[in-house]
């Protein structure tokens, strides 16, 4: 595996949705797994390092209302 992962953990789909949309602005990420409360734990989303050609247009939010 050669990329970097990111791990969010919410205590409400919403709590973590807004965290995954802060950690992806303030990291440069992008969403791979919208907030999913089947881990048992609370709810989880993950995000991984985009490189800087991978940042024009794109959408960084994954699960959020359109």
């Amino acid at each position: 595996m050669d990329e970097v992962v990111y791990m969010v953990r919410g205590g409400s789909r919403d709590d973590c949705q807004r965290e995954l949309d802060r950690l992806c602005a303030a990291l440069g990420a992008r969403p791979t797994m919208p907030p999913s409360a089947g881990t048992g734990r609370g709810w989880v989303a993950r995000a991984v390092r985009v490189h800087a050609e991978g940042l024009a247009g794109e959408s960084r939010s994954v699960g959020a209302s359109r």
